[in-house]
């Protein structure tokens, strides 16, 4: 690498003859006192700030003497009265809140006639803790801290068995929803992972009436610690409200459209 040629030296700055410190400035002759500088500037300054502080106190002193402005109203026009009756509250079987506040359980689909209670669920009173319903995530412990944030208020849960060979399982989880729409990010987030997870063997479609509630057929059966022989899946997610709702279907056989359909369709209209 090629060094970098030698700047030549900055030329020397011309020597200023000294001026003795007693010698008269020019213009002034020997002997005579020099010129005192600034007294001219604090005299004026000090008669601006005299006079800001006079015209301060002149205002205050016009300001006091006058009347006060009277503030525009703040209230609106009087409203012309609506003409006939008031429309009459809701029926208790019509009001969505008044029913969702009330037992959840009882929003659930009724067992079908010739189907068993589902084994798990026999010593449950319809109740679905939150402790219980983080269980059945991957990330229990994980799922838990979700949920408080997501402001859990409860779940009620259904189930059943079909012979042999077929279970349906349906979790209703309501949430306060002061601060966050829990309802439809769970349904959103479930519907994502249905959807994803298996998307090669899945087939979905949306579930009239829910706006995004969607069911899912996987076609592909998975074993199962508790089943002998593989097992089929079907699943449904959909939300109302503050209510989410999940359907799962497990069966020895594949599971229809039309089955996991008509239990979507059925249980969101109950809510």
């Amino acid at each position: 690498m090629e060094e970098e040629p030698a700047r030549p030296a900055a030329p020397a700055a011309p020597e200023t003859p000294e001026t003795p410190e007693d010698s008269p400035p020019p213009g002034e002759g020997a002997g005579r006192s020099p010129r005192r500088r600034g007294r001219t500037t604090l005299l004026i300054g000090a008669a601006a700030a005299l006079g800001l502080v006079a015209g301060t106190c002149a205002g205050f002193l016009v300001q006091a003497d006058r009347e006060p402005t009277k503030l525009p109203p703040l209230s609106q026009a009087a409203l012309a009265p609506a003409r006939g009756e008031a429309p009459k509250p809701l029926p208790a079987d019509q009001d969505r809140q008044v029913r969702t506040d009330g037992d959840l359980r009882e929003l659930l689909l009724k067992k079908p006639r010739g189907a068993r209670e589902a084994a798990w669920l026999e010593s449950g009173d319809g109740w679905l803790g939150l402790a219980s319903y983080a269980q059945t995530f991957g990330r229990p412990d994980e799922q838990f801290s979700q949920f408080i944030h997501d402001e859990f208020r409860r779940a009620a849960v259904t189930g059943w068995r079909v012979g042999s060979k077929r279970t349906v399982e349906i979790r209703l989880i309501q949430f306060h929803q002061e601060d966050v729409l829990s309802a439809l990010e769970g349904s959103d987030t479930a519907r994502h992972w249905a959807g994803w997870a298996r998307e090669d063997d899945t087939d979905r479609w949306p579930v009239p009436g829910t706006g995004d509630g969607e069911a899912f057929v996987h076609n592909r059966p998975e074993a199962e610690p508790e089943s002998a022989t593989p097992v089929y899946h079907a699943e449904a997610h959909a939300w109302r409200g503050d209510i989410e709702m999940e359907i799962w279907v497990t069966s020895t056989e594949r599971i229809a459209k039309e089955e996991i359909m008509d239990l979507a369709r059925r249980q969101m209209e109950r809510l």
